[in-house]
């Protein structure tokens, strides 16, 4: 019922978005029926609170003819809204290549795809990932827009769900957006990620606070952190990298190169980035951090800092601009995309996380961290 209601407030917003007044607009909703802004009951609430102000405002704008649901969420979710619950790991991602295959062939009707992610941080990336493998021409038909609606939203557009539709009420403003990719040496990947990258301590922590999230209610995230800070280097050696990074191009090329203990490493799609729902571990414009290695307790001092951004100008912060940061190691390390965890081991080695060309549509996004209250 939570998600029909969902689904109808959308629907009446996406009837009268701006974003295709000139083509035919074919919205889909995919929708994961899991996630906790859906099933906490006081999230729910309040998020419906929201949808029935942003339907009036929506409705403000002329409602088009030439909008409705795509004829894959027509198919596969079965109602009139343009929804479909994620059934399980991966679904999302066949949703959206069917989305690529229906446009394909959509002929000289060109229709433009809005795809509308409700979930946390899982289902967009899945999205993301299927659209990063779609052709140039096929993503110039389609844009996403990543609704708040998880237990961790770091890759939404907005952490307010009002916020993050009035994107599509107002008059919409499309970039394309990069990917973080890490590729290694034994072929191992790519794998991609559209907020961070990381590869240490926070892996860990992701991986840990995955694999327990349904056996543990609440922020397993935050429990992970505090676990991690006091036995991480005794479950994980923390020894020497070898860092290479370049930002800049040509003449104007910069290369550094360090060995250090570290941590942890962590690459932004851009600067003013959080992960762990809202931790902000990139609270300023340079997309890279590095955590040296430290004693026990200053590591429970930079847990707290981590959590709010103030490790900026702390000692065992590193941080710095880049478009390509190699690294190598000899112990294996794990490495998080977005959420998604896998080992890496020294046969992966050199590793490069890279960013790649402007790749997705998306709607503009907001300065989450300037606006945190």
């Amino acid at each position: 019922m939570i998600l029909e209601e969902f689904a109808s407030f959308v629907s009446q917003i996406c009837a009268h978005t701006p974003l295709s007044a000139e083509r035919p607009l074919l919205w889909t909703i995919i929708a994961n029926p899991k996630a906790g802004g859906f099933t906490i009951k006081s999230r729910w609430k309040k998020h419906k609170r929201t949808l029935e102000e942003c339907v009036q405002t929506a409705q403000k704008n002329p409602r088009y003819s030439q909008a409705g649901p795509s004829q894959t969420a027509l198919r596969e979710g079965k109602n009139e809204w343009g929804l479909i619950p994620t059934k399980a790991l991966g679904h999302a991602k066949e949703l959206c290549s069917a989305l690529i295959n229906e446009a394909a062939c959509a002929g000289k009707s060109k229709p433009f795809f809005l795809i509308i992610t409700a979930g946390g941080d899982g289902t967009s990336l899945e999205v993301m990932t299927a659209l990063y493998h779609a052709s140039a021409e096929t993503r110039r038909n389609f844009a996403v827009l990543r609704l708040p609606m998880g237990t961790g939203n770091d890759g939404a557009d907005d952490w307010d769900l009002g916020k993050a539709l009035t994107l599509i009420i107002d008059k919409p403003e499309i970039k394309m957006q990069r990917a973080v990719r890490l590729s290694t040496a034994s072929g191992k990947g790519p794998f991609l990620a559209f907020n961070i990258l990381s590869v240490g301590l926070d892996a860990f922590v992701t991986h840990m606070a995955n694999k327990m999230k349904s056996k543990l209610p609440g922020d397993s995230y935050k429990l992970w952190v505090d676990i991690a800070a006091l036995f991480y280097d005794r479950l994980y050696k923390v020894d020497f990298m070898d860092i290479r990074s370049r930002a800049g191009e040509g003449e104007e090329e910069e290369l550094i190169t360090f060995r250090e203990k570290l941590l942890l490493i962590a690459v932004g799609e851009s600067g003013y980035r959080s992960y762990g729902s809202r931790k902000l571990v990139l609270p300023d414009s340079r997309n890279v951090c590095a955590i040296k290695q430290t004693s026990l307790f200053r590591k429970l001092v930079l847990k707290g800092y981590l959590s709010d951004g103030r490790h900026v100008n702390k000692a065992e912060a590193l941080f710095w601009n880049s478009h390509s940061v190699e690294f190598t190691a000899r112990h294996p390390i794990l490495a998080q995309m977005d959420g998604e965890t896998v080992l890496l081991d020294e046969m992966d080695y050199p590793a490069i996380i890279e960013l790649t060309e402007p790749v997705i549509p998306v709607f503009r996004k907001i300065n989450m961290i300037n606006q945190r209250g």
